[in-house]
């Protein structure tokens, strides 16, 4: 059975792998090739990530790179904490 993420988890999963980056970030595609999305749908997700003040763009060479920003460790840290508490009670998100 095919298990499809939400859109929490896709974001979770995106700022999980630009921290994972660290600080010289990581390009759109290294992004799309882990996150298993497509260009468009990429697109959409960073467009609300760097709206929100979660990640930053920075052009760098000509090509642009994504950092996460404090507010989206604390974001993925306090997701990262409802996920295990969500889990402890068995409900699956």
């Amino acid at each position: 059975m095919v298990e499809y993420r939400n859109s929490t988890q896709i974001v979770a999963d995106l700022l999980s792998f630009t921290q994972e980056s660290g600080q010289q970030g990581i390009r759109v595609t290294p992004l799309i090739v882990k996150s298993n999305l497509s260009y468009s749908r990429m697109s959409s997700f960073l467009k609300n990530l760097t709206g929100s003040e979660l990640i930053n763009k920075i052009e760098y060479d000509g090509k642009n790179v994504f950092v996460i920003t404090e507010k989206g460790r604390t974001y993925l840290e306090e997701y990262k904490k409802f996920t295990s508490i969500a889990s402890s009670f068995g409900l699956e998100l």
